[in-house]
C-alpha cells in the first residue's frame, strides 16, 4: 500500500506492546492458580481475577494483534504466504478456538462452583486438571507463535 509505508513502524510498535501484554498477563495465571491451591478460601477471588484479566486486557490484546499484524503486512508489502506468517496465523486461529470452546467455559464453570464454595468437589478438581492442561497447551502454542514472529524461519 504506497504511501502508507510511514505507519508501518508505529503498527509493529503497537503489535510489540500487545503481545506483551497478552502474553504478559496469561503467563501470571499459573502463579495466581499456584497460590489459590495452597487457600481454598480464596479460590473465587483468583478465578475472577484470571476472567477479568482476560477479558479485559489478554483478550482484547490478541484481538487487536490480529488487526495490527494484518496491518503491517497490508502497509508493510509483506507476502502473507510466507511460511511464517501462515504457520503463525493457523496457531493463532487454534489458540482462537481453544479459548472460545474450552477454557472460557471451563473458566466460567470453575468460577461458579468457587462462588458457590464448591472448591472441595471432584468437578472442581477435575476442572482445575483440564484448566492446567489446556493452559500449558495454549501457552506453549502462543510461544512458538512468539517464536515465528520473532525467528521468522524460512524467512
Amino acid at each position: 500500500m504506497e504511501g502508507w509505508q510511514w505507519l508501518y513502524p508505529w503498527l509493529k510498535y503497537a503489535h510489540v506492546l500487545l503481545a506483551i501484554t497478552a502474553v504478559g498477563f496469561n503467563m501470571t495465571y499459573g502463579v495466581w492458580l499456584t497460590r489459590a491451591a495452597g487457600n481454598p478460601g480464596v479460590w473465587a477471588f483468583v478465578l475472577r481475577g484470571i476472567r477479568l484479566l482476560d477479558n479485559r486486557f489478554a483478550n482484547p490484546a490478541y484481538g487487536l494483534l490480529l488487526v495490527t499484524g494484518l496491518g503491517m503486512v497490508l502497509v508493510g508489502g509483506l507476502d502473507l504466504t510466507r511460511f511464517w506468517l501462515l504457520a503463525a496465523l493457523a496457531l493463532y486461529i487454534l489458540v482462537m478456538a481453544l479459548g472460545i470452546a474450552a477454557y472460557s467455559p471451563l473458566l466460567r464453570r470453575q468460577v461458579a462452583l468457587a462462588e458457590a464454595g464448591q472448591v472441595d468437589d471432584a468437578e472442581f478438581a477435575a476442572l482445575t486438571g483440564r484448566g492446567r492442561l489446556l493452559g500449558i497447551v495454549l501457552a506453549v502454542i502462543v510461544l512458538l507463535i512468539v517464536f515465528l514472529m520473532v525467528v521468522k524461519p524460512g524467512a
